[in-house]
């Protein structure tokens, strides 16, 4: 891959994430001040950040807290910043879930609750139901994760076998308002699916979650299969009183986000979705034929272009190799694509895809020669789930660091 190629689709993924700014998103979305206290709560990759800016924008007294990843927090003034694991919830995480309920106990209706959730908020708030233990949703975290199922399923299930996640966090501050600022990373941008909704309450029922767990064939750890059984502990009603007058705002999504990249790109730009789901190598095999269909025949998009899409992939583990949804996404790509004059980049928005700290990778048409000629097999590599090796050994890794964002996977694929 060139430099100028590599430098311009950098710049198209900061251009999307600079979309998704907290400041920017924040700004026109502030609530009224209430007659009371304002409570700051929140949970994410991105829930630092966010708190920062909202102190910034905001003209008056407030206190509270959020949850983010090890190595993600900032420096704020009035509101505490904690730090968890992600993606597999640890102590840390209890304690955090905790401290949340705590700083929402015993609110009046003169106060109001402001809730800042983006994405990893899932994982962030552990809080264990009944007997449970973080044992148990752990082992819940790394079935989900290793099912493949989307992430919509996965919420689903998570909001059955919790005490803090599906408007349960909500339910707490009642008699408060609470409005919670929501930045997307689902695909379709329903806010209940952000960070299992602990300020969203939504319908998806115990039977569902049920039917869900046997339709995607998710070995489910006995406790927690044994909970969601059960009659227990069932997430809140969206109708329930505790609910009335709360808002719920999406304030930054991939929809915004890719079409700022659009718009910045100095070649023709098409998006493709902004909501694309399924197996990571899947997506990669489509976007691999649409690309030998532009470079070899000049449709259904005229050269030179640049082809957008986000969502949210997942990725069914075969293997025990390392990489993310996006790194396996790129990895399926350049071996479908091989030999085609492209430029590509998959990303994760936050910064982090998967647990290494890279947020994706580069390839282009060279790329699997190269990984052959290191005495490496690609698609062993891919049936493996190492994706992250192969990039790697590429020197391909891109590692943009923490962004403070997350609105889910970018990729851009530039056909000259």
């Amino acid at each position: 891959m060139t430099p100028e190629d590599r430098a311009f689709l950098t710049g198209l993924f900061e251009a999307a994430v600079r979309a998704a700014d907290p400041k920017a998103a924040l700004r026109g979305h502030l609530p009224m001040r209430p007659k009371g206290r304002l409570v700051v709560i929140g949970a994410g990759k991105g829930a630092a950040q966010l708190a920062a800016a909202f102190e910034d924008l905001w003209d008056g007294p407030l206190e509270g807290l959020v949850v983010t990843r090890y190595g993600y927090g900032c420096a704020t003034r009035a509101i505490k910043v904690l730090e968890a694991a992600h993606p597999v919830p640890d102590q840390a995480g209890i304690a955090a879930s905790g401290a949340l309920f705590a700083a929402v106990a015993g609110l009046s209706a003169d106060d109001l609750v402001v809730a800042l959730i983006c994405g990893g908020g899932s994982a962030l708030l552990p809080c264990p139901p009944g007997e449970l233990t973080l044992e148990d949703e752990a082992g819940l975290n790394r079935a989900l994760l290793a099912s493949g199922a989307p992430i919509s399923v996965m919420n689903a299930i998570r909001k059955q076998v919790s005490g803090i996640k599906g408007g349960r966090l909500a339910a707490a501050c009642y008699p408060a308002r609470v409005v919670s600022l929501v930045v997307s990373d689902v695909p379709g941008d329903d806010p209940a699916q952000v960070a299992s909704g602990p300020t969203v309450p939504d319908l998806v029922s115990r039977e569902d979650a049920r039917a869900m767990v046997a339709a995607w064939r998710i070995e489910l750890p006995d406790r927690a299969a044994a909970w969601l059984a059960g009659d227990a502990g069932r997430a809140p009603d969206p109708g329930d009183r505790v609910f009335a007058g709360h808002e719920v705002r999406v304030i930054a999504s991939a929809r915004i986000s890719l079409e700022a990249a659009a718009a910045a790109s100095a070649v023709p730009a098409v998006i493709l979705s902004d909501a694309i789901e399924g197996e990571a190598r899947d997506v990669g095999k489509v976007h691999a034929a649409i690309a030998r269909e532009v470079a070899g025949r000049n449709r259904p998009f005229a050269r030179p272009v640049v082809i957008l899409s986000g969502g949210e992939t997942t990725v069914t583990l075969r293997g025990k190799g390392r990489g993310g949804r996006n790194s396996e996404f790129l990895l399926a790509l350049a071996l479908a694509a091989e030999g085609v004059a492209f430029a590509a980049l998959a990303a994760d928005t936050d910064g982090i895809d998967g647990s290494e700290n890279n947020a994706g990778a580069f390839a282009d048409g060279g790329s699997m020669a190269r990984l052959r000629g290191l005495g490496l097999d690609p698609a062993a590599l891919l049936a493996g789930n190492d994706a992250y090796s192969a990039f790697e050994a590429l020197g391909d890794l891109f590692e943009p660091g923490p962004t403070g964002t997350n609105v889910n996977d970018f990729r851009a694929i530039l056909i000259r």
